[in-house]
Formats: C-alpha cells, structure tokens, sequence
C-alpha cells in the first residue's frame, strides 16, 4: 500500500474517530496484545507490523506517551530495545477491537463473493511471503 494510503480509508479513519488511533497505531498494539508476555523486541515488531524500525520508534514514542506501551532497553542487548503493552494500552486493543472487525467486515469482507475472498486471501498470502523474503516493506514514512 503507498505511504499514508492504509491512514486515510474508511476503516483507519473509523479508528481515529473512535480509539484516537491510528491504523498503524492499532497494528502495533494489537500484534503485542498477542503476545504471551506482551512484549517483543523492537526490531522483531518492526518486522511484524511490516515497517521500517526508524517509523516503528516514532510510533512507539507517541503510543508511550499516551501511555499504551513502554520501551525498555535490554541490558544483556547492547543498544536493543524491547516495546511491552501496558495495562492500559491491552485495554485500548480490547476495547477498540470488536469495533474494528465490525468496521472491516461491513467496509471489506461483505462487500466480497466466497471465490472473491479465497482470491484474496490467495493474494494475500504471496504479497506477504514476497514482503518477508525482502524482510524490508517499501513505505518508509513516519
């Protein structure tokens, strides 16, 4: 997706209105809400959320000041940091998540045929793997 383009269709906007937040926003703090500890470190949710660790660290810089999530450097890691999901930042994800599906089911997935969304989810596994094998995503915007 260009730059910007996931931050202004329907669905990101519904996010800001209702959870002050954006779509890539809700990435981050929904992919550390799956983890077991909520924590992973910054280069390895970089690469989850598919973006660039300088966007991934402005990101996080104004989601700590909201108060959903904490860096923490690792110690035993020279220079590495680790982001953990706060007690108010799962909130927010639990909070704004049934509301989220609603949104992209009504905008997207209804929208689409059973053959229409097997295609996709097609599409969307290759895009994936091509995107993990260059271990990079080509937005680089903040």
């Amino acid at each position: 997706m260009p730059p910007g383009l996931a931050e202004c269709h329907p669905g990101s906007l519904l996010l800001q209105r209702d959870a002050g937040l954006t779509f890539f926003e809700y990435t981050v703090l929904a992919l550390l809400s799956e983890q077991p500890d909520r924590t992973l470190p910054m280069s390895e949710l970089a690469q989850a959320a598919s973006a660039s660790l300088s966007r991934l660290s402005h990101v996080a810089a104004r989601l700590e000041k909201k108060g959903l999530l904490r860096r923490v450097r690792r110690p035993e890691a020279g220079r590495r940091t680790n982001a953990t999901l706060t007690n108010a930042g799962y909130a927010k994800v639990v909070k704004t998540a049934p509301g989220h599906v609603v949104a992209v089911r009504n905008l997207f997935i209804d929208a689409l045929t059973p053959a229409e969304l097997a295609a996709l989810e097609s599409i969307g596994s290759k895009a994936t793997s091509q995107v993990g094998r260059a271990n990079r995503f080509p937005c680089e915007d903040t």
